[in-house]
């Protein structure tokens, strides 16, 4: 028999009548898992907002961390800001000390360089005025080396070479060189009294050039005819310098002292 809308709504009323019967009539009317959703929705509004919570715990500690490291980037871009401050300041010092170093380099080069021309100066002092003492106290100093010593004077050395040269003897380069010696002397050998010419170079500190200039003069004024004897005169002779002038057949005068050549070779 057909279910009319009278009986539909008479079992509406009964079952609003009835809560018991409404829970039966659903047990019978859903299935099992149409009857367990709206548990299972509690269940899920519990865990989304758990889940929730947790982002919302999240996004905090996120935004803390955001935070913390905006001001740590903060401070290293200030730190950062300094230390380009400080490098432009030491930039600029250092650029400064470079300056002052050319400067004091220069003006320690010219004081070298002073040092030098008055070093240079005193030398040349001291050697002329050892030349000069030479030649006012030949007597003392060549008598070491000859007989009665006598150093020729300007005018007579003058006529010596000038007459060479008008014999054709000596050139005029030649004759110069014997004008540019320092002391030009004569005596007699001390072993057989012949005559002899001392061609003298004197230095301060005597060196290997004094040695060439002195054998190169000597062989120029023995064009003459007279045996010369080459000599080097100082207050100081290396010793390298000492065997050159052994080798070379060379006088030295130290101090008053007189070194023959034929003396030992000086020791290293």
């Amino acid at each position: 028999m057909p279910f009319t809308a009278e009986e539909f709504r008479d079992l509406v009323r009964i079952l609003e009548a009835q809560p018991e019967w409404r829970a039966e009539l659903r047990r019978l009317v859903l299935t099992d898992e149409l009857l367990a959703l709206p548990e299972q929705m509690a269940a899920l509004r519990v865990r989304s907002e758990q889940q929730f919570q947790e982002l919302v715990e999240a996004q905090r500690r996120t935004d803390g961390q955001v935070a913390a490291l905006t001001e740590r980037v903060a401070t290293l871009a200030d730190a950062q800001q300094r230390l380009e401050g400080q490098m432009a300041a030491l930039t600029e010092r250092v650029t400064t000390l470079a300056e002052e170093q050319r400067r004091t380099e220069g003006q320690i080069a010219t004081l070298v360089q002073a040092i030098q021309t008055l070093t240079d100066d005193v030398g040349e002092l001291k050697g002329r005025n050892l030349e000069a003492d030479y030649r006012t106290k030949g007597h003392a100093y060549f008598s070491r080396l000859v007989r009665r010593p006598h150093v020729l004077t300007s005018d007579e050395l003058t006529t010596l070479v000038e007459d060479a040269r008008d014999k054709g003897v000596l050139l005029s380069f030649d004759a110069q060189e014997i004008y540019d010696a320092d002391v030009v002397a004569r005596g007699r050998h001390l072993e057989d009294g012949t005559e002899v010419y001392l061609l003298v170079e004197v230095s301060w500190g005597v060196g290997r050039q004094d040695i060439e200039r002195a054998v190169q003069r000597a062989a120029l004024l023995a064009r003459l005819g007279t045996p010369v004897i080459p000599v080097v005169a100082g207050k100081r002779i290396p010793p390298t310098v000492a065997r050159l002038a052994h080798k070379h057949q060379v006088w030295q005068l130290t101090n008053g002292r007189a070194v023959p050549p034929e003396a030992p070779s000086v020791p290293s």
